[in-house]
């Protein structure tokens, strides 16, 4: 029989880590303009991404910066996913959860985040948020060494990260139609 997550505390879902994209399509003052913007939002130093491949119809060459990310953990992580919430109404589609709890939505206008100003100069951008889950211990298919199998209780289902998300944020997350 399993055990309620109330019980073990090795099986509570957690937030492994918050990721802040946004994605500008070209170099030079609109990026840095955009790592502004998110260094703002976050409190932290943005990095940084470049293209994968050359796509001719939009002149993006191959090793171009044309996006920008943030890693978000601690403390700063449950923070700023609240205002991110509170930009989107608090409501999330049961299909922006994959297979193992993690879970990603995207803001339209960064200004829609709680307490941020318009600042003309910087304008306005659009990014993704993406939530990484998992329950303690799930590391250990992930490390270096003494790496091993994670059973299958050990796993975060997509229930499960509905429920934590629901209880620990008050989201209202929708069925996909």
């Amino acid at each position: 029989m399993a055990e309620r997550p109330e019980q073990n505390p090795m099986r509570r879902p957690r937030i492994e880590k918050v990721t802040v994209n946004i994605s500008v399509g070209k170099s030079g003052e609109p990026l840095q303009r955009a790592m502004q913007v998110l260094e703002q939002i976050t409190g932290q130093k943005s990095c940084p991404r470049k293209a994968k491949k050359a796509i001719r119809d939009f002149q993006i060459q191959k090793g171009e910066p044309i996006a920008c990310v943030v890693t978000l953990r601690g403390a700063n992580k449950e923070a700023f996913l609240k205002r991110a919430l509170e930009a989107v109404g608090n409501r999330l589609s049961a299909s922006a959860f994959d297979g193992r709890g993690n879970f990603a939505f995207g803001i339209k206008e960064h200004i829609e985040l709680p307490g941020t100003k318009y600042e003309p100069r910087l304008g306005i951008f659009g990014m993704n948020v993406c939530v990484s889950m998992a329950k303690p211990g799930y590391h250990v298919g992930r490390r270096r060494r003494a790496r091993c199998k994670v059973g299958a209780g050990q796993v975060l289902t997509n229930e499960e990260a509905v429920q934590f998300v629901r209880e620990t944020f008050g989201v209202d997350v929708t069925e996909a139609s």
